[in-house]
């Protein structure tokens, strides 16, 4: 019982040791990323990449007309409309540039 006793023990305080030093690496990694995330360059590569990505999903379409199922077509559509309205903001709320 006294070994059990001694592992819960040391099991709790590793716990709480680890916690609190995995609490302050995760909040360095946020940071990091939030930093590479608002660097000019990256936004602007992500959005190239999402307008390269919509163009050719667009040839895609295309090319397959009636051969893809109806729930595939209708998202499709629901996209161009939602981007046909003057805002070409992608999923990050990010306007092209």
């Amino acid at each position: 019982m006294r070994y059990r006793l001694t592992f819960l023990a040391g099991l709790a305080l590793g716990y709480v040791l680890g916690t609190k030093a995995g609490r302050e690496r995760y909040e360095q990694l946020k940071k990091s990323a939030q930093q590479i995330a608002q660097n000019p360059a990256v936004r602007n590569t992500a959005e190239t990449a999402a307008q390269q990505g919509r163009v050719y999903a667009g040839k895609a379409f295309h090319t397959v007309g009636d051969r893809i199922p109806e729930s595939v077509a209708h998202r499709v559509r629901s996209l161009r409309e939602r981007n046909g309205h003057g805002t070409r903001e992608d999923d990050w709320g990010t306007g092209t540039t």
